[in-house]
């Protein structure tokens, strides 16, 4: 299996560094079955995060034909403008905002198409797709602050930690990127090298994996 983080200007570190550092330690545990890399929509570049000047390196450009996992980060920043502070422009909403405006959406898109690519995001990260109308009536999940958007975009958002579904599965807040790449694994490595990472990172996982399978619960 083979993973491509996508970063972008403004991404979260830790929604991208998190689910790295489990696939990269999944590959370890399983004899380099699971490999990942560090992508952008433009190609090798240096990508400055939405914090702190946090710089990382993208070392190839998103291939979205390649058979395996593409994920996307969220954006780090100020959720809404900060009074009395020039800030503007650099809300979480407006990085989100600006990929639509870059090759991005586009090399989503071809990505979703493809019968043998799975698509991840954690946190704000599922907006990107959801704002340039490539889930519409999937189910969907992100942070607690965005879930009213990710519904506006005709998403079914889901208030779960991660929720699965099928070819599209998706994290809710920042640490919710080790849960996600830890379900992954043990969907699509097994269960005993999942459970060999999570140990190794001391990291015991929250909440129920939300499907869309079963019957509907009555009465709440």
């Amino acid at each position: 299996m083979h993973v491509q983080i996508v970063l972008f200007d403004g991404f979260d570190p830790l929604d991208a560094v998190a689910p790295f550092e489990v696939f990269h330690a999944g590959g370890m545990a399983s004899d380099g079955a699971v490999t990942t890399e560090l992508v952008s929509a433009e190609g090798p570049r240096e990508v400055v995060s939405g914090t702190g000047g946090l710089s990382l390196r993208a070392t190839a450009v998103l291939d979205p034909m390649r058979a395996g996992v593409v994920l996307v980060p969220g954006a780090a920043g100020p959720i809404g403008d900060t009074p009395g502070v020039d800030n503007t422009g650099d809300t979480i909403p407006a990085l989100l905002g600006r990929t639509l405006e870059t090759p991005l959406p586009a090399l989503l898109g071809q990505a979703l198409a493809q019968p043998d690519v799975l698509f991840a995001a954690v946190c704000g990260g599922s907006l990107i797709p959801a704002m340039a109308g490539l889930i519409e009536s999937r189910h969907a999940t992100t942070h607690h602050e965005g879930m009213d958007l990710l519904d506006a975009t005709g998403v079914h958002a889901v208030r779960a930690r991660v929720v699965d579904d099928g070819d599209l599965v998706t994290g809710a807040g920042v640490t919710s990127g080790l849960d996600l790449g830890l379900h992954l694994l043990e969907r699509e490595v097994g269960p005993q090298v999942a459970h060999a990472v999570e140990e190794l990172f001391a990291h015991e996982r929250r909440g129920v994996v939300w499907r869309n399978t079963g019957p509907h619960p009555t009465g709440f």
